[in-house]
């Protein structure tokens, strides 16, 4: 199987409803799809996500990115696949979400000449998994509408978008726990909104009416890193880190500072599936727990954090893979199932999700 083309094109597909966080506004999601194509015929499909606020990547920088990194990949064996995906990432430096859809697209290929999903390809053997479900920032009102239909629809964990003032977030938190059965969990996503000071007034607050999140995610900016650890220190909610972990490097010196009590794996940051294991495999050295979480992405990518998470699951325990439920509606044809909170894997060999 030698890699014959490599062309991308957009994938386009509506919201149900305005997703809103501390940091970008989406109305609709337009995703960049990766298409290798090799001399048997096989073809492979990959997928980015461009969230320039967070990876710095447009779609038009991540065509640019496949464009130049393709020459390099053309002609090759996908047995060589070490080489590939040393190609993928040392061609040219960051650029991760490009490299990730890249990347996805080569595991397409490699577990279809295999004959076996991506996930078994990779050790894993669990196929059932189950989401939580992102509560947009808005007006209080409107996130218990939203967080009371998600519950509706089975949803037994919400990830609530807060971080825009820390007075406001306070009151939205309390209400929208006071109007949600006890059974339902919240994890709380400040996406780098507050002061380390102000993270750890508003958690205490919280704390002492009993509310306890299952996390605070990426409370301060991204490159806080002593924020993190005085938050850890001083609160009882735990701390997630997502934008200050993009590489094995940035994970180490967190991990090595005890700064987090887990981290937020998307495979946007890491340049794809490999670095994810690795990075999974580091926090399994000092007892780490991480969710396996998205930017706004369509099934294709979706799906390649799934396998992931199945190929860990002593390590990656969390999932936050909401975004195909997002969507009013998408082009792609899924053989996994995408049914609200529930997210079953098939057998198809490769990734399960075709054009």
């Amino acid at each position: 199987m030698k890699i014959r083309s490599i062309r991308t094109q957009s994938l386009k597909a509506p919201l149900k409803t305005p997703f809103v966080t501390a940091l970008r506004r989406v109305d609709a999601l337009e995703d960049l799809i990766v298409i290798i194509e090799c001399d048997d015929g096989s073809i492979g499909y990959g997928e980015g996500a461009p969230t320039p606020q967070i990876t710095g990547e447009t779609m038009g920088s991540m065509a640019a990115a496949v464009a130049f990194i393709t020459p390099h990949l053309i002609g090759r064996e996908i047995d060589d696949f070490d080489t590939l995906l040393h190609l993928v990432h040392h061609t040219m430096v960051k650029n991760t979400t490009a490299k990730s859809a890249l990347e996805i697209a080569l595991y397409d290929l490699k577990a279809q000449a295999r004959q076996m999903p991506i996930y078994r390809m990779l050790g894993g053997t669990e196929r059932r998994f189950k989401t939580d479900i992102t509560v947009s920032i808005g007006n209080t009102d409107k996130m218990i509408e939203d967080s009371l239909k998600a519950v509706a629809l089975g949803y037994e964990t919400l990830k609530i978008k807060i971080g825009e003032n820390p007075q406001k977030d306070a009151g939205r938190i309390k209400a929208i726990a006071a109007a949600l059965p006890s059974s339902i969990s919240l994890r709380l996503d400040a996406n780098q909104g507050w002061s380390a000071q102000e993270s750890v007034t508003l958690l205490h607050k919280l704390e002492k009416e009993g509310i306890v999140a299952e996390f605070i995610e990426q409370p301060v900016p991204a490159d806080d890193i002593e924020g993190l650890r005085y938050i850890k220190e001083r609160v009882m909610t735990p701390v997630l880190a997502d934008e200050s972990v993009f590489s094995l490097k940035d994970a180490k010196l967190l991990l090595e500072m005890k700064a987090v009590d887990y981290m937020n794996i998307k495979l946007a940051k890491t340049g794809g599936i490999s670095n994810a294991l690795a990075l999974a495999d580091l926090c399994a050295q000092y007892d780490v727990q991480c969710m396996l979480g998205c930017m706004l992405e369509g099934p294709l990518s979706v799906a390649a954090g799934v396998h992931v998470a199945s190929a860990r699951p002593k390590t990656i325990t969390m999932l936050d893979l909401d975004a195909v439920s997002l969507l009013a509606s998408h082009p792609l044809k899924s053989d996994i199932l995408f049914h609200e909170s529930e997210i079953v894997l098939s057998d198809t060999p490769g990734i399960g999700v075709s054009l």
